[in-house]
Parts: structure tokens; sequence; C-alpha cells
């Protein structure tokens, strides 16, 4: 329920992790009502990693050697490797996405000399040892998850990263949950659709529905109980195993 504010572009920002972790990450539901053509100017981010996952609607994006203006529709998602450039050019109506920054506080310069899209065809080119990556989630299968009672389908960004982060997409697959501790730096996660209750060791049980995200700190036990049949996870760790 944390309000939105207008951001660059005239984007409406929310953000999902008011304490960013002590400046460890930042993330926000970014929302444009009233879609057409976006007021946006070739740019990069000095980042560490950077994730962009579409909710609803679709977004037109142009980026540094990897050919014209790409589509993001619902379940796909977007790796941006630091200071690719690139530009957002249409949405429709409605469009929502994620976007994922490590860490929170980062630069974003514009650049007035680059024209997009760019001459050369450069899939696996590298920026500080990131590819690109355009996951489209209609072609990807669920399989094995780190969480019982859970499948998953791998956008291939842990992959594409060398390991930096992974980014997976969960859903319950009807076998019982269990409580589970992790060793990572950062878990994150947004509830996509469907609810479920949140357990964690020493907390109350907390019910999350569409559109509610969390963090879950290394060494505390939880348990995702009583998941929807419709549930579905969008989760986010650092690093990717």
């Amino acid at each position: 329920q944390a309000p939105s504010v207008i951001g660059r572009a005239r984007m409406l920002y929310r953000d999902l992790v008011p304490s960013r972790l002590g400046g460890a990450m930042i993330a926000s539901h970014i929302r444009i009502p009233d879609g057409g053509p976006v007021p946006d100017m070739v740019h990069f981010h000095k980042v560490g990693f950077q994730l962009i996952f579409c909710i609803r609607g679709w977004v037109d994006v142009v980026y540094e050697d990897q050919g014209g203006p790409i589509r993001l529709t619902p379940g796909d998602c977007f790796i941006q490797p630091p200071e690719i450039r690139h530009r957002v050019l249409e949405a429709s109506d409605g469009i929502e996405v994620i976007e994922i920054g490590v860490p929170a506080e980062h630069i974003t310069e514009i650049d007035h000399q680059m024209t997009l899209p760019t001459p050369d065809l450069r899939p696996d080119r590298e920026w500080q040892g990131q590819r690109f990556v355009h996951n489209i989630g209609a072609k990807s299968e669920f399989g094995h998850f780190r969480l019982p009672g859970f499948v998953a389908r791998d956008t291939t960004v842990n992959e594409n990263t060398k390991g930096v982060a992974s980014v997976m997409v969960a859903k319950p697959d009807g076998r019982d949950t269990h409580w589970t501790v992790h060793d990572g730096d950062i878990l994150f996660t947004f509830v996509m659709q469907g609810t479920m209750t949140l357990e964690g060791q020493g907390k109350e049980p907390f019910g999350l529905s569409a559109g509610d995200a969390f963090v879950i700190p290394p060494g505390m036990a939880t348990r995702y109980a009583a998941p929807s049949p419709d549930l579905e996870l969008l989760e986010v760790s650092l690093p990717g195993v």
C-alpha cells in the first residue's frame, strides 16, 4: 500500500522495499497508466545488477547492440547489464513492471551521442561480465525449485550474469510446503497473483496477495503456507545460487 510517486519519464514508482536493505537494493513497482510514446532518451545506469520484469501490458525498448525494438509482454523479463545504452519507446495502457536495482543508489546518465538501434547485432557481447537477457515467459518450462511444494521456471539470469543473480518464477505443485533457510545475501519475492501465508521464525503469520513483496534475511526459517492454486511468485536472489 505504499504510495506511488512520479519518477523518470513521468512513470509512477512504488517502493517495494522501503528500507532498501541499508542501500543494498531497490525494488520498484513501475506503472504507466496512459500508454503511448514514452518521453525517454538514450541513457544508461551505473549499476551492478538490474532487472525489468513485466507484470501487465507491454513495453517496447531498444538496446545497444541488440537489434531493433524489443517488446516485453507479461511474464517476460530483461536483464540490463551495467551501462548498456537503452531507450524506452512506447508502452500500452496500464503497463506494469517490477524493476530491481543493486545497489539502491546508482547513477543514471543520458548518452547524447549514441543513436539507437546501433548498426551491429552482438547478442553475446558482455558488459562487465554480464550479457543482455530477454527471457520470454511463454517459452519457458517449469521444473525443479529449491522450495519443496513448488516448481519454477528459470529465466537464464544466473547463467548470463555468471552467478551475480538469479530470477525465478515459482508456483505451487500441490505437495506439502516445508520450513527452509537460505544463506544468500538478498532474497526478494513479489507476489504476482494468488495468495499465501508467509510464516517466519519468531513472527506472526502474514497473509499475502497480489502486489505484496517481501525479503527474507539469511538464516531465518520461513514457510510459504496455504498457497492458492493460482499463486505465482517472482523470486530474485543474489548471488544466483
